[in-house]
């Protein structure tokens, strides 16, 4: 059994570690335990030579334990732990996948007998479909376990099979990965189970769960098969309780055939009686009333245990259950959950993290996590709101209510800093560290702009001096994926292409013409801060534009480059007053031809077309080039977006998936033919990009406060169509 997921990955508190100080590093770092580990791993073949070599520079990781107690299955409101996994988020990417992979699932359900929505429900609940995997070292999280806390006998067993699979050659120990608990892989398999379970789904000869999506959905449906998955029925249905029910009736373990269920007035949810198809009226049956007589009630059957076999938790059970449902079309539980504030999914997660971040709280991120950090500047402004309860918790409620106080939208007129013209030169290089610390890192010339080069085992990349501009992403075996203009001019000019940083405004923001356009940074030399290469050989990059002396806000660029591209703007206010900005990451994204592709994720949205005086219109349908309001070219800034586009190309036959916290507004741009004419830099290069900018702009202005900190953040992930 698995008795502990990565589905708390997506849930669990972050900044909950204990602070304690670690053990020192060496072979006694966990003293006469760690002499109990060798000499129990010797016994089941591992000579104390290689256990050495194994276990070499761990030491205790002890922020592992308070974890032991807070896992989100026991300890997270029902309504809340299924909305942040079964969100539309969730369900829009499962059923690509399901797309994606039909040959593969077919397959495996063939071969199983069990469906592909399950599989893949499992896939996307464990590791959001292989993106959120844990970072934490493996055997450093097993062996604290092993030696502190209250479950040492299990996490010592787990540990013991991790070493034997690293002993055999089933995985290799360099930078491997996952939950605080062991589970890793893209199906979140502990050690014990990835040694039983584990299948060679692709035929290559070896289990490898991490690296190959064939293995690890061929293994997870032998999981379920192993765990006595029936195939052809259903895991429960919802059903409809009499008034009055004897609610000691429910639970798992509480089992009576669906026909004793029926004479104690149990129906389906329309009034009819409960028949599921594949189900006979002997068949067991559980009833879940998961939260309470007043919530929904489901009978489950065989299939719900199997599932539940995965993680010994009902609402995990419950999210696996109901995202296979909503993956196969379904719309999800009819009743609802007895609450007046419903718990709220990713997407609205990062509109609530943006809200509390425009309003100056320093909680890092709007990635959709909530942690500690989040948790009590919700409560401060709960507090401030005038509430009874100020519990930090995030709901539909704080949502409403923060969207319905608008910050102040008056614009800081931003004036030239007195230094900015000594800035604006050819740049040089400018690196704060050695760079020939860093393997992968380098510099030189990049169609002629100085620029940072980047090498990863899976995309390299280059970052202009000047603008501290991305020019290049390129993953490894495949396409370009920024355009950059073949005609670009040298520096000071802006570079046309990539993605220039637009800050600390977008457009004009009350300024006159005497402020270069879209801000201060673009036509600056930046500086190299920090780079470091990270243990699966991704590179991390700080960087940032000089320091003005006039301006109190302070920018800083993040930029991880590996399997995808994420990059970060933070921004401090170090003034005693507030400030107003705008800004926008200006990605120029290389395509086949612009008018071929089409960008999803703004269906129903508003936008503001400057093309028609601003005025604001509302998106029909994916945008393309073929908008019949006004076709060939575009223009548009959209208002309260959701953080999420896929742009579709199938000129290159690939998918480019932008992802975006901290942003309330998209930019949508293309010049179309006859603009671009007058456009030297630009000319015929109009069809083959699309400029897709993840920004606060239009009335998306960021009022940050004194001390405070704002973090805008895009991920970019291509994949083949």
């Amino acid at each position: 059994m698995k008795p502990i997921t990565a589905a708390l990955l997506g849930l669990a508190a972050l900044g909950t570690a204990s602070g304690l100080l670690a053990a020192p590093v060496g072979s006694a770092a966990f003293g006469a335990c760690g002499s109990g580990l060798q000499a129990a791993a010797q016994a089941q073949g591992i000579p104390a030579q290689r256990f050495e070599h194994l276990m070499a520079g761990i030491e205790p990781d002890l922020s592992v334990l308070p974890l032991l107690d807070a896992q989100p299955e026991f300890t997270t409101p029902i309504w809340d732990y299924l909305a942040a996994l079964v969100d539309t988020q969730r369900i829009a990417d499962g059923r690509a996948q399901l797309v994606q992979h039909r040959a593969l699932l077919d397959t495996v359900s063939a071969q199983y007998g069990v469906d592909a929505a399950t599989i893949v429900a499992v896939w996307g609940v464990e590791s959001d479909y292989g993106r959120v995997s844990g970072n934490r070292p493996l055997l450093q999280s097993l062996a604290t376990l092993a030696c502190n806390g209250r479950r040492q006998p299990f996490f010592r067993g787990e540990l013991l099979a991790l070493l034997r699979l690293l002993d055999h050659g089933d995985l290799d120990g360099e930078g491997l990965t996952g939950s605080w608990a062991g589970a890793f892989g893209h199906t979140q398999f502990m050690p014990s189970t990835y040694a039983r379970i584990a299948v060679d789904g692709d035929g290559d000869g070896r289990r490898d769960l991490v690296a190959s999506v064939p293995d690890a959905l061929a293994s997870t449906a032998n999981y379920l098969k192993q765990a006595g998955w029936r195939s052809g029925q259903p895991w429960g249905v919802e059903v409809r309780i009499p008034p009055g029910f004897n609610s000691a009736l429910a639970g798992r373990t509480r089992r009576q055939p669906l026909a004793a269920w029926r004479a104690l007035g149990i129906t389906a949810m329309d009034g009819r009686e409960v028949a599921p198809a594949g189900i006979t009226a002997d068949a067991n049956a559980a009833l879940l009333l998961p939260a309470g007589s007043s919530g929904p009630a489901l009978l489950v059957f065989r299939n719900y245990d199997a599932i539940y076999s995965y993680n010994a938790a009902e609402s995990y059970g419950l999210a696996i259950a109901t995202l296979a449902d909503r993956l196969r079309g379904g719309g999800g539980l009819t009743a609802a959950w007895p609450t007046d504030d419903p718990g709220i999914g990713r997407a609205e997660r990062r509109q609530l993290q943006a809200l509390l971040l425009a309003r100056g709280h320093a909680i890092g991120m709007a990635d959709g996590m909530i942690g500690s950090a989040s948790r009590r500047a919700i409560q401060i402004e709960q507090q401030r709101l005038g509430w009874t309860t100020a519990d930090g918790r995030p709901g539909r409620r704080i949502l409403a209510a923060l969207e319905g106080t608008p910050l102040p939208a008056a614009p800081t007129a931003f004036t030239l800093p007195p230094a900015y013209p000594r800035f604006v030169q050819s740049p040089i290089v400018r690196s704060e560290i050695p760079m020939t610390d860093v393997q992968g890192l380098s510099t030189g010339d990049f169609h002629g702009f100085s620029a940072w080069k980047v090498e990863t085992p899976f995309s390299s990349a280059a970052i202009s001096v000047f603008g501290g501009q991305l020019l290049s992403f390129v993953p490894t075996g495949g396409a370009e994926v920024m355009w950059l203009s073949p005609s670009a001019k040298a520096p000071p000019t802006p570079i046309r292409g990539g993605t220039p940083v637009c800050w600390p405004y977008f457009s004009r923001q009350g300024q006159g013409n005497d402020v270069p356009s879209h801000g201060f940074v673009r036509t600056v030399p930046w500086t190299l801060q920090q780079a470091r290469r990270e243990a699966d050989g991704s590179m991390v990059l700080t960087l940032a534009p000089p320091v003005m002396d006039n301006l109190s806000l302070r920018l800083t660029m993040v930029l991880r480059i590996g399997k995808t591209l994420q990059q970060e703007l933070i921004t401090d206010n170090t003034g005693s007053q507030p400030v107003n900005f705008t800004q926008a990451l200006h990605n120029y994204f290389n395509v086949a031809d612009a008018r071929a592709v089409q960008l999803q994720g703004l269906d129903g949205l508003t936008y503001l077309d400057k093309l028609d005086q601003g005025n604001a219109h509302v998106q029909q349908g994916d945008w393309s080039l073929h908008d019949p309001r006004d076709p060939g070219r575009s223009d548009r800034i959209y208002t309260r977006a959701g953080g999420r586009y896929v742009l579709t190309d199938p000129g290159l036959g690939r998918r480019i998936e932008i992802t975006t916290t901290g942003s309330r507004s998209v930019v949508v741009w293309n010049p179309g033919e006859a603009a671009a004419q007058k456009m030297d830099d630009v000319g015929a290069g109009w069809r083959n990009y699309v400029c897709v900018e993840a920004a606060n702009v239009g009335p998306d202005v960021i009022e940050l406060a004194p001390g405070g900190r704002h973090v805008l953040m895009q991920v970019l992930a291509v994949s083949p169509l």
